[in-house]
């Protein structure tokens, strides 16, 4: 037999005995809690006919902006379901200038996510350095088939429509290195052509044209 805690206190009655409980009492306090809920306004929404409203960052499916995709594959190594697949090929790419060499890029050919192991930790998102994967609220993709839940690139580009915009920047926020440096750059080159716009022009030499003469000297000589 379990001994009550120490922390438990019995009520008592003023001559130290504990009070006797009143049969059904504790039935009687559930049904008041129940009637008192009952002439409550109900909150349930009706889903599907009432959609809910989501806040932006909800983790309902990836979408893939394919065309930032360097098939870097560290989405894929990261993910701790192993459930994104991808395949590439390598291309030579000629030189952009004559006389340089060719180099070699990676083309995206499959970019799969299986949602039957995802587990929606979001790393993959987190780790993509180009931003290629972003979070869509949307989560009205269920199937009646498991192997349909594998998503290609395709069935992910459609994603990137439901993706949010992302929340404005606070006004407080410093500017981004990114955004300092063109920034810097631009007004560096509207300096030197409003420089270039106002310098004088050169004046060249008076020319002689074949045929003339040149005017002769005053004075004979000696």
């Amino acid at each position: 037999m379990s001994r009550p805690s120490p922390d438990h206190h019995t009520p008592a009655a003023p001559s130290g005995r504990p009070r006797p409980s009143i049969p059904g009492s504790g039935l009687a306090k559930g049904l008041a809690v129940t009637l008192r809920t009952m002439t409550r306004k109900t909150v349930t929404q009706q889903y599907p006919d009432a959609q809910p409203e989501l806040p932006p960052r909800t983790r309902g499916v990836i979408g893939l902006f394919e065309e930032n995709c360097t098939v870097c594959m560290l989405c894929a190594r990261e993910c701790p379901d192993w459930c994104i697949y991808i395949d590439s090929h390598k291309e030579t790419v000629p030189p952009a200038a004559p006389g340089g060499r060719e180099r070699s890029r990676n083309v995206l050919d499959r970019f799969a996510i299986d949602f039957s192991l995802c587990m929606y930790c979001g790393i993959c998102i987190e780790v993509c350095p180009f931003d290629a994967l972003f979070w869509s609220p949307e989560f009205e993709y269920a199937e009646t088939d498991i192997h349909e839940l594998t998503h290609e690139r395709d069935k992910l580009r459609e994603w990137m429509w439901t993706v949010p915009a992302p929340p404005a920047l606070d006004p407080a926020a410093e500017e981004p290195k990114e955004v300092a440096a063109a920034r810097k750059t631009a007004e560096k080159l509207a300096a030197a052509t409003r420089a270039e716009s106002t310098a004088p022009a050169a004046t060249a030499p008076a020319s002689t044209e074949p045929g003339s003469t040149e005017p002769e000297p005053e004075g004979g000589d000696a």
